[in-house]
Order: structure tokens, then C-alpha cells, then sequence
């Protein structure tokens, strides 16, 4: 009869920590169109694999009343489970108790599992729900936040961390997820900001509702800060799977394969004639990478911002790779400062988890003008040199039209330890288009001529054929082929299997200094 009541007793409180904040509380909730923090772990998680830890914790908080308000859980829903199989630590906040506020029990519950992931090598997920720091329990909600930051930043490269952010993410709040890998905003229910409306109303009498300040429309194309924004809840959920399933569990082994579905020798014959014959006329470089990954299957990371570069995840032969990739048809594929930091972002965190890079190129240069140079465009697009310099995975470049200038360089050449450099027929590599080479070699030479016009053209001509193909390059050894582009596939699979037992190291030294 006592473990009956034992029992029961267990049932019962583990029944009152399911329900969070209460009925009233989860309707709120729904009625938000928002899920509670446990539906969100039933859609994430592989079903019934979820093991949570710490379901009857309370907080230590006196003050202000609070100790007659302690609810199981304290805000925050933790523990393990399994994606496709593979291991997996979370937390999600629950806004039905106490808002979501952090306290340092809410805080140590999340330390906990973080400290578990490391020691395990297993990714964390964090889906973000949260009022922010409670103001009852005052430094201790901040020392509660230090500890998760400086968990976030040890964890760094060593093991995958996405967060989602499905409700409010204000204040000091938004520095963890900041931290972490990938971001993901739902349109209707998130916002994240450092200060919210009514402050920056105060401070700079300046009126701006919360989604012009901090919604994920904001995030995703003005900010950078979100790499992926989503229409529902659901689709969040399934987004992070998604990322998952192109990531190993941690930095010190590969990417998971998949069983290929697609030929390694599929032709590409509508690439032949992707590239039009005016070199001005810009092509979407979206349908070269859906023609040549398997299965056309391409994970798109930050889509909505700086498009004149394309970074994310595909496949070749079952293997995860890295592509990224100037976009000529916005601003012609220029580099400038927002594109410089969102590929150098990407290429930085490829190589810390072992995933080989493709970088497909057609880069006119860098994007000039007064506000670039007084924001930064050296600094910062020295960013993406460095990142891409510094990577140490398998690294191949296919320059596709324009390779010029400084930007050639950058973009993967050989000079920057590229693995492989292929350049289609189509591929111009020199200092700069021939209009501008004629003009500064031959400006004064055109003055003396009857038609300077007609000589003009001529010597445009002229370096054109000496410089503005792939030949010259490949006479000197700066790039291994000139290949059919409907062969592109299969040269880059056969290149990556070349390269799988790559080992490459860069100088002993606590870490370099990226010009941030």
C-alpha cells in the first residue's frame, strides 16, 4: 500500500510539471499560435526519445514573493534525445511559467545540459522563448546568463549549436543565441533586440514597432542575424532537422553520409549553355547548384540576406559539402561588405566541422564606392580572405565567368591553398574586365591615333584574348583543368574522393587574429 502511494505521488507532481504554468496558461499559448515548450520537443525530437532531466527543480528565489510561487521546472524544459537517430541535448523555455524568465536554477538546468554535449560530443538545440532575465531574483538572472554565454563560446566549433527562437528574445537574452551556429526567426511570433521599442522611444525618441525593431523579417535581410525565417512553428521544427541532418555530432568527426540516389556520372547538359554570351547579362547561379548536387536537394543558409553570395548545404555522392557561390544576378555577383562577413561565416564554421567546401565563381570585383570604403569593405572583406585561407577541409573552386582582381583571389584561387581549381571555357581570369585594362594601358597611345575609337576597340580585343579565358591561367599551373561544364558533377565528386584523406594544418598558435 505505501509504494502504491509512492507511486501515485510521483504521477501526480510529474502530471503538475507537464503542465507547466497551468491550463489557462497553455490556452494563452495556442492562442498565440504558438506551441508549448514540450509540443516543440514532440515535433523536433524522433518520436518517444526524449529522456528530460531536471523536471522538478524549483528556484531558490525569496524575494518580492516569490517564495510562494514555485512551479516545477522553473520556466525551462531540458534534457536528451535522439534526431535520425543520433544523439541530441535541448532546452526549450516554457513561456507559460513565469514568462520564460530566466532564473539561476532556470540557468543551471541549461548549464547542465551544455556541459553534458560537451563531455558526450553531441549537438545542442535551444528554442528560445523567454521574457528575459527574471527581475525578481536581480544579479543572480545575470550570473545565470554569464554561465550559459560562456558555455556557448567554449563549446564553439566542438559541437553543432542551433538555436530557434520561438517567442520574445530580448536583452541579454539574444547573446547566446548570438553565439551559436545557426539562428532561425518564425515570422509571426519572434522578435529579438537588445532594447525594445519603448527605450529606444525614450532614449532617441524614435518610434519603431517591435517587428521593424527586432521581428524576423528585420533579422533576415537587414541584420544577418537570423540565417533561416520560417512561416510556422512547425516548419521551424522541421528546418532544424533539417540543418542536422547535414552536420556530424562534433568537430572531431565527419559529416554523417547518406546512402546516393543520383548517378555520380549524370551529365548536366543544360549547363552548357548557361552562361550567356553577353558577359554582362546576369544567370541565377541557384540553377547550376540544383543541377549538379544530388538529387538538385540544396539547404539554402541565410537566403534573404547579402544575396549576391549563396552559401549552404547540398550533397555529392551521399557527402556533405559547403557551396559557396557569387550570385550575377544581384549587383552582378559583386563582393561587398554584408557578403564578405555572411561567407566568411559560413566557410569558418564548414571547416570547423569537417565539411568540404565548393566555391563556384563569377566575381566581377569588389563593390566600390564611398560608403563601402568608410564602413569597412577592407576590413571586412578581408574577413572572408582570411576564413578561406585559414580552412583547412578539402576546397575546390570551379570559376565559372568573371575571376577578377583582388576578388579572384579571394574567392578560393590557388593562392589561397584552393585543393582543386577548375574554371569552365566560359571563365575570365585577369586584373579587371578588358574595357578598363585597355583604358589604363593604352589611354595615352589612343590620343596619337586617326580613329582612337577604332584602336581603342582593338586593344580591348586584344587583351581579351590574352587574358580574359582560362588558358593563360592554366598555362601556369593556377588552375588543374578546363573542363565541359556539363561534366561538372562528376569532376568535382571524382575531386572530392581524391581529397578525402586530405590532412592539412595550419601554424601552432593559441588562435590568429581575423580582422574583426
Amino acid at each position: 500500500m505505501e509504494k502504491t502511494n509512492l507511486l501515485r505521488k510521483l504521477r501526480v507532481k510529474r502530471n503538475r510539471a507537464r503542465l507547466g504554468g497551468g491550463d489557462r496558461r497553455i490556452k494563452d499559448q495556442h492562442d498565440k499560435g504558438k506551441l508549448t515548450a514540450r509540443e516543440r520537443i514532440k515535433v523536433l525530437v524522433d518520436p518517444e526519445s526524449f529522456e528530460e532531466f531536471d523536471t522538478f527543480v524549483i528556484h531558490r528565489c525569496h524575494d518580492f514573493g516569490m517564495d510562494q510561487k514555485h512551479i516545477f521546472g522553473d520556466g525551462v524544459v531540458t534534457g536528451c534525445a535522439t534526431i535520425d537517430g543520433r544523439i541530441v541535448y535541448l532546452y526549450a523555455q516554457d513561456f507559460t511559467t513565469n514568462g520564460g524568465s530566466l532564473s539561476k536554477t532556470h540557468a543551471e538546468k541549461i548549464c547542465k545540459i551544455m556541459d553534458m554535449a560537451m563531455k558526450v560530443g553531441a549537438p545542442v538545440i535551444g528554442l528560445a522563448d523567454s521574457g528575459g532575465a527574471r527581475v525578481q531574483e536581480g544579479i543572480d538572472a545575470l550570473a545565470g546568463y554569464g554561465d550559459i554565454f560562456l558555455r556557448n563560446v567554449m563549446a564553439s566549433g566542438v559541437i553543432p549549436q542551433i538555436s530557434a527562437i520561438m517567442g520574445p528574445c530580448a536583452g541579454g537574452a539574444v547573446y547566446s543565441p548570438a553565439i551559436t551556429d545557426f539562428i532561425i526567426m518564425n515570422r509571426q511570433t519572434s522578435y529579438m533586440f537588445v532594447t525594445g521599442p519603448k527605450v529606444v522611444k525614450t532614449v532617441l525618441n524614435e518610434t519603431v514597432s517591435t517587428e521593424e525593431l527586432g521581428g524576423a523579417l528585420a533579422h533576415s535581410t537587414k541584420s544577418g542575424v537570423a540565417q533561416f525565417m520560417t512561416e510556422t512553428e512547425e516548419e521551424t521544427l522541421l528546418v532544424i532537422r533539417k540543418i542536422f541532418s547535414f552536420l556530424p555530432s562534433n568537430n572531431m568527426e565527419d559529416p554523417p553520409y547518406s546512402v546516393p540516389t543520383d548517378l555520380i556520372e549524370r551529365r548536366c547538359e543544360e549547363l552548357n549553355g548557361i552562361i550567356p554570351e553577353n558577359p554582362n547579362m546576369p544567370y541565377d547561379i541557384l540553377d547550376i547548384i540544383h543541377n549538379i548536387v544530388d538529387d538538385g536537394d540544396f539547404l539554402e543558409v541565410a537566403r534573404d540576406y547579402a544575396q549576391n553570395i549563396v552559401v549552404g548545404f547540398a550533397r555529392m555522392n551521399g557527402h556533405p559539402v559547403g557551396i559557396v557561390a557569387n550570385q550575377p544576378k544581384v549587383i552582378a555577383g559583386v563582393l561587398d561588405i554584408n557578403s564578405s562577413i555572411k561567407g566568411a561565416r559560413f566557410v569558418r564554421f564548414c571547416d570547423a566541422f569537417n565539411i568540404p567546401l565548393i566555391f563556384l565563381e563569377d566575381v566581377p570585383g569588389f563593390l566600390p564606392g564611398s560608403n563601402q570604403e568608410h564602413n569597412g569593405i577592407i576590413r571586412n572583406g578581408a574577413k572572408l580572405l582570411y576564413a578561406i585561407a585559414e580552412a583547412t577541409v578539402p576546397k575546390i573552386t570551379v570559376i565559372l565567368r568573371k575571376a577578377y582582381g583582388g576578388a579572384y583571389i579571394v574567392m578560393n584561387s590557388r593562392h589561397l591553398r584552393a585543393d582543386v581549381v577548375y574554371a569552365w571555357p566560359t571563365a575570365e581570369i585577369a586584373v579587371m574586365g578588358s574595357k578598363g585594362a585597355a583604358e589604363i594601358i593604352f589611354k595615352k597611345d589612343s590620343l596619337q591615333q586617326k580613329d582612337p575609337e577604332g584602336f581603342m576597340t582593338q586593344k580591348e580585343e586584344e587583351y581579351q584574348d590574352k587574358f580574359e579565358n582560362p588558358y593563360r591561367a592554366a598555362e601556369k599551373g593556377y588552375i588543374e583543368d578546363v573542363i565541359e561544364p556539363a561534366n561538372t558533377r562528376f569532376r568535382l565528386i571524382r575531386a572530392l574522393e581524391m581529397l578525402s584523406g586530405k590532412k592539412d594544418r595550419n601554424p601552432p598558435r593559441k588562435h590568429g587574429n581575423i580582422p574583426l
